[in-house]
C-alpha cells in the first residue's frame, strides 16, 4: 500500500496544486464557507462520492461505509481566518505558492479531498466500522470549533479516533488547549472634551481595566502553559468626544483544566472590583474551547505512535508532539483519542503573506493519505 500511494501521490500533484488553487480563490470567513462547502461537495461527487450532505453548521458531510457501528472520523477545515468576500489570488515565485489560507488548511483540505478520491478510485473499504470524512466549518477564532461539535453530537458516541489535518508537517497534537474568550464593554456618559471635561471616559476606564487584566497571576504548574491577550480595543466617537463606549476582546488559554479555572476565578473577580468601582462594565463569552477530558492514556499513545511512526518514515527529523488548539479539542473533551497533523511547510499563517512550499505537498499528500488507510 506504501509504494502504491507514493507513486499515485507523485503522478498526482498537478491535480492536487489545481484543486488547492481553486480552493484558494473561493472566500470563506467563519460561519460563511456556503461557497466552499458547496465546491467541497460537487467535487467530491464528480469522483464517485455518493451520500456527501451539508448540514446545518455548513460541514461538507462524506459518510464512508457507515454501517451504525463504530466510526473514525477525518476532518479539515473549510474556514480561514480572512473576512474578505472576494476571491483571492494564488501567487506562484519558483516553488513558493502566496495566498491568504493557503497553508491553514487550504493544503490540508485539499489533500485530504484527494485522499478521498484514492479511496473511491481503488475501491478501499474499512474492513471493520466505518469512516466519516468532514471537510468541517467555524475551526478559526470566534467560529468556536462549530463544526466539529456538531459532527460530535451526531457521531460523538460511536467514534473510536479522531483525525484533523491542520498545521505543517512533522508534528502532532497531544493535547489539547482550552480556550474561554469575552468581550469587554464599558459605557459611560461621555459628553464633550471641553464643555463635559471631567466626565468619566469609557476608553480611559477601559484601559485601566486591562492594566488590572495584565496583573493576573498566571499559574505555572510544572509541564503546563497557560497564557493570556487582549486582541482588540475599539471605542470613542471622535477626537473631540469623551467615549461613551468602549469594548475589547480578551482571551486566556490553558492547556490544563485547573489552570483555566484559575484564570477564571481571577478574571471574575477583577470585573468584580471595577463594578464596585461604580463602572458599568458588561462581559460577554464569544468562544470557549474545552480542555484534555479523560482520554484512556493506552488508546490515546497508540494513535499517537500511530501517527509519529507514519511521519518518521517520510523523514529524519524528530517528530514533535505538542499541545495546541484544533478541531481535536472537542473529541478530546470527550475522552476520544485524537490527534491533528499536517501535510505541508509553509510559514506565516493567519497573515496575508501566508505561503507554502509546493515541494512539499507530495510528501503531504502521501502521509495524509496513508494515515487514512491505516484505519481501514
Amino acid at each position: 500500500m506504501e509504494q502504491m500511494i507514493k507513486k499515485w501521490s507523485a503522478e498526482s500533484q498537478e491535480e492536487l496544486k489545481q484543486l488547492l488553487f481553486d480552493l484558494c480563490r473561493i472566500p470563506a470567513p467563519s460561519h460563511k464557507e456556503e461557497l466552499r462547502a458547496e465546491f467541497c461537495k460537487k467535487w467530491l461527487e464528480s469522483k464517485g462520492a455518493q451520500g456527501v450532505y451539508i448540514d446545518d453548521a455548513l460541514n461538507v458531510v462524506f459518510p464512508y461505509c457507515d454501517n451504525g457501528g463504530e466510526v473514525t472520523v477525518f476532518e479539515a477545515h473549510t474556514d480561514t481566518v480572512f473576512p474578505d468576500m472576494t476571491p483571492f489570488d494564488v501567487k506562484i515565485e519558483g516553488d513558493i505558492a502566496s495566498c491568504p489560507g493557503i497553508g491553514d488548511d487550504t493544503a490540508n483540505l485539499a489533500e485530504m479531498m484527494m485522499a478521498i478520491s484514492f479511496l473511491l478510485k481503488n475501491d478501499l473499504k474499512p474492513k471493520n466500522g466505518g469512516i466519516i470524512f468532514v471537510c468541517n466549518s467555524c475551526e478559526e477564532g470566534l467560529g468556536n470549533l462549530k463544526g466539529t461539535r456538531e459532527i460530535m453530537k451526531k457521531y460523538g458516541d460511536r467514534t473510536k479516533e479522531f483525525f484533523t489535518f491542520d498545521g505543517t508537517l512533522f508534528s502532532a497534537v497531544k493535547r489539547a488547549v482550552g480556550s474561554r474568550r469575552f468581550r469587554i464593554e464599558v459605557k459611560t456618559i461621555g459628553g464633550h472634551s471641553y464643555g463635559s471635561y471631567g466626565n468619566p471616559n469609557a476608553i480611559e476606564q477601559l484601559a485601566q481595566l486591562i492594566v488590572q487584566l495584565y496583573r493576573i497571576k498566571v499559574p505555572t504548574p510544572p509541564d503546563t502553559k497557560t497564557t493570556m491577550n487582549v486582541g482588540t480595543i475599539q471605542g470613542g466617537t471622535s477626537v473631540n468626544t469623551i467615549a461613551q463606549q468602549a469594548e475589547a476582546l480578551f482571551e486566556f488559554r490553558s492547556d490544563d483544566r485547573e489552570c483555566l479555572e484559575c484564570m477564571q476565578r481571577q478574571f471574575d473577580a477583577i470585573i468584580e472590583a471595577e463594578r464596585v468601582k461604580g463602572f458599568d462594565v458588561t462581559v460577554e463569552l464569544v468562544g470557549e474551547r474545552p480542555c484534555m477530558g479523560d482520554v484512556d492514556p493506552v488508546k490515546h499513545k497508540a494513535i499517537l505512535d500511530k501517527v509519529v511512526n507514519l511521519m518518521s518514515k517520510y523523514t529524519d527529523k524528530e517528530i514533535r508532539l505538542r499541545p495546541s488548539s484544533t478541531d481535536c479539542n472537542i473529541p478530546l473533551s470527550m475522552g476520544i483519542p485524537s490527534t491533528c497533523i499536517g501535510g505541508y511547510h509553509g510559514a506565516k499563517a493567519h497573515t496575508r503573506q501566508e505561503y507554502i512550499e509546493l515541494s512539499s505537498l507530495n510528501t503531504g499528500l502521501s502521509i495524509i493519505t496513508e494515515c487514512i488507510t491505516l484505519s481501514l
